[in-house]
């Protein structure tokens, strides 16, 4: 297993390097266990992870100016347009002009859209609910507290799109 280096490559000894490469790991594992589990529901709408991830954010936004869909998917334009294109066909999402610009191009979900996004959401809580029964209310808490301080980390961290066209 590499060892981790410090930034400025010096060797000084970090005791808990032994626990980090552990977490290294798990976390390895652990992401391709919740996106197997995750892909296997998404097969049942026969969409793909990109798809649902935009579906998902679509949930909560509903309507997306296609050169923010390329933006949020760290897409070229024309590849956000494929992804569009084959969800616009299963008719998950729409595409319109916008109202005030019909230079725009305007995506937003579908009730089907919706109904797929809740559909998998309440699939991927029932497999939380599962897997909770293993843990007390206590290490469920930290558990949540800790994932949440990775997201703020991730989302504080996070890097610039590599299309902005």
């Amino acid at each position: 297993m590499p060892q981790l280096q410090n930034p400025d490559d010096s060797p000084a000894p970090d005791k808990n390097l032994a626990s980090l490469e552990h977490l290294a790991d798990i976390i390895m594992l652990l992401q391709r266990c919740f996106i197997q589990r995750l892909s296997d529901q998404l097969s049942h709408g026969q969409i793909s992870f990109p798809q649902y991830f935009l579906l998902t954010h679509l949930h909560t936004n509903t309507i997306l100016p296609m050169k923010e869909v390329a933006r949020l998917m760290n897409h070229s334009t024309a590849a956000a347009t494929g992804l569009v294109d084959r969800l616009e066909k299963m008719g998950y999402i729409r595409r319109t002009s916008c109202p005030t610009d019909r230079r725009k191009v305007i995506v937003e979900i579908t009730k089907k859209g919706l109904t797929l996004v809740a559909k998998i959401r309440q699939d991927i809580i029932k497999n939380l609910h599962e897997f909770s029964k293993n843990l007390t209310s206590d290490e469920l808490a930290c558990w949540l507290q800790i994932y949440e301080k990775m997201f703020h980390y991730c989302k504080s961290t996070e890097q610039k799109p590599r299309f902005t066209k």
